[in-house]
């Protein structure tokens, strides 16, 4: 456990620790009170029965008095104690709330590093691809999406992975041409309000789309066309994500492609040295 939770874990108990010991004193006032007022009441009514002589009048209204004082001053406490703890109830619970978010923040730092890494763990194209697709699904919640990359030779983007949506059923999108390929062109995230109602729409208009860049070099598009049931709307961390994947997810797809190529070539080069040795 890091020491800033170690510390807001320690002041968190000296908060509960001061909340039972506040409750624990009320509860004896309340019971001290409560007792007095039995004993007031029952001087009212030795009192109203009329002088005892046994006892004599001038003592028992004296301790009437006294009781009643008493009453009133256990009365006050337990009103200044009912304030103190009210106080105490309030940074328990804004205490409560700090911790809640310093854990939220924890959690999204350490899927934010897993994402990372898991990014540039591997130069294989394909499991690059796969953990794309896994960090859209798990960590941003999508259902429906796909992943373009941008074919230099035809300037247009290519469908190269999807979730929920089948590669046949997406055609290759030209620079410029509509909401993805203008957000590909102008190199600039694009975000919907308004989620499509129809499948038709999804294609057209999607809710997300994220350029894949390095520096100024685009690599690809993310598109996301639909979010799981359960997500209702994007959190603050999935646009951190977002920006993880518009860097590293192109960085990672560009190494593992770079390293595919050069593979290929390598054993194209391999493969014509062999020959002309056997020559």
């Amino acid at each position: 456990m890091s020491e800033k939770k170690t510390k807001l874990f320690e002041k968190g108990e000296e908060f509960l620790e001061m909340f039972r010991q506040g409750q624990e004193f009320t509860q004896d006032l309340l019971k001290e009170n409560e007792r007095l007022r039995y004993r007031v009441v029952q001087l009212e009514e030795t009192l109203k029965s009329g002088p005892n002589p046994s006892a004599g009048s001038p003592t028992d209204n004296s301790q009437y008095l006294e009781l009643s004082r008493k009453v009133a001053i256990y009365e006050e406490k337990i009103q200044d104690l009912a304030g103190k703890l009210s106080e105490v109830e309030e940074e328990n619970i804004d205490f409560a709330r700090r911790y809640v978010d310093v854990e939220e923040q924890n959690n999204n730092l350490a899927n934010l590093y897993v994402a990372s890494f898991q990014l540039h763990s591997t130069l294989d194209y394909e499991e690059v691809l796969q953990i794309i697709l896994e960090i859209i699904i798990n960590l941003i919640g999508a259902e429906d999406f796909a992943v373009f990359l941008l074919d230099e030779k035809t300037n247009q983007l290519i469908p190269a992975g999807s979730e929920g949506v089948g590669l046949e059923e997406i055609s290759p999108i030209a620079m410029g041409e509509g909401i993805i390929g203008s957000a590909a062109q102008e190199k600039t995230s694009y975000f919907n309000e308004m989620p499509p109602s129809t499948r038709d729409e999804l294609f057209k208009d999607p809710l997300v789309c994220i350029p894949l860049l390095i520096k100024d070099e685009l690599i690809g598009v993310i598109t996301l066309y639909k979010l799981l049931q359960q997500k209702v709307k994007f959190a603050p961390v999935d646009f951190e994500l977002f920006t993880l994947l518009a860097g590293h997810a192109a960085t990672a797809i560009f190494s593992a492609r770079l390293y595919s190529e050069s593979r290929r070539k390598l054993t194209t080069y391999q493969g014509f040295l062999d020959l002309l040795s056997q020559k």
